[in-house]
């Protein structure tokens, strides 16, 4: 199979999953007590009259499916509904606020990925004392809530010593990263020390395999040894928990969103469901599925180009 192939059969499987997903989202809010109609109303009460206004608005009065077929294709163009609370357009919405989320994720992805991978080598290269030292890390980072290291670090760094601001998301580049440093660090804790102890068990792993004693008894330093026979085979399991990381940052956000006041899709998404504002719920549910969606697809990816047996040629 030849990468165009590879690419084609891998995207169709997501977009299926999407679609899935997408039928899901729509469907589950109308299973409700009082469907949407729960959601349009309130605590009003109505005339017949004004329910059927109400159901022929929002096209309540159509069939299910030509309903959600109708919204998919909207949703395929950028078009989302309008919210019942802001009285906007939903992607507006969503679109003003998917830069701190999307910004805020990516910083603690790096975190994640440096932090987690640096402390897994150290462990698995150093052993003894070090190896101890960075367990005992990596199990308060685990052990630890995000919202309470979100706390911690409002009250020590940013009210305390001041070295950071308390919340807002900030303006511009530099700024923003500047903002967005104490929710990265609050939101990347817990899943660094998690890739610390996969980093450290692929590397240990790899570290007492036969091939890599031969490389030894060849005379070959420890940091060749390491570069070339030991870090890309242990990087499968390393990708695997980084993917399946990143995912889960997404939905993650939402608590670190709440801590530090930024107005992304996390607290989007809250106030959304506490107003019953279905429309935005629907959307940034579709849109954080699908973002879960890309980044499975781009692990895919990345198995097959450092694995040669999972390429698209050996797939086929």
């Amino acid at each position: 199979m030849r990468w165009p192939a590879f690419l084609a059969r891998r995207a169709a499987a997501l977009a299926a999953v999407l679609v899935v997903a997408s039928f899901l989202v729509y469907g589950l809010l109308y299973t409700v007590p009082g469907g949407p109609m729960a959601f349009l109303l309130g605590n009003r009460s109505g005339t017949p009259e004004q329910i059927a206004a109400v159901r022929h608005q929002y096209h309540l009065d159509e069939p299910f499916l030509t309903r959600y077929f109708s919204w998919l294709a909207d949703a395929l163009h950028g078009d989302f509904g309008q919210s019942l609370v802001y009285r906007q357009d939903v992607s507006d919405l969503m679109s003003s606020r998917l830069a701190t989320t999307g910004l805020l994720v990516l910083y603690a992805t790096v975190i994640i990925v440096v932090v987690g991978v640096a402390l897994g080598l150290l462990g698995a290269l150093r052993g003894g004392p070090v190896d101890t030292v960075v367990s005992v890390v990596n199990s308060v980072f685990l052990a630890t809530p995000t919202f309470v290291v979100g706390v911690v670090l409002v009250v020590v760094l940013a009210l305390d010593l001041g070295w950071f601001p308390v919340f807002g998301p900030g303006a511009g580049l530099g700024d923003r990263v500047y903002h967005l440093t104490l929710p990265a660090v609050a939101l990347s804790l817990g899943s660094a020390g998690f890739l610390a102890r996969i980093t450290r068990s692929a590397v240990g792993a790899e570290l007492g395999r036969e091939h890599v004693e031969t490389a030894r008894s060849r005379g070959f330093t420890q940091s060749h040894i390491v570069r070339r026979h030991v870090l890309r085979n242990a990087s499968i399991p390393v990708v695997t928990v980084t993917g399946l990381t990143v995912a889960s940052l997404i939905a993650g956000s939402v608590v670190v969103e709440n801590v530090f006041a930024l107005d992304g899709l996390g607290s989007l998404l809250v106030r959304a469901i506490l107003q019953r504002d279905f429309a935005v719920v629907q959307g940034v549910v579709l849109v954080l599925v699908a973002a879960f969606v890309i980044v499975n697809l781009v692990v895919d990816l990345c198995y097959a180009l450092i694995d040669p047996r999972l390429s698209p040629r050996e797939a086929a």
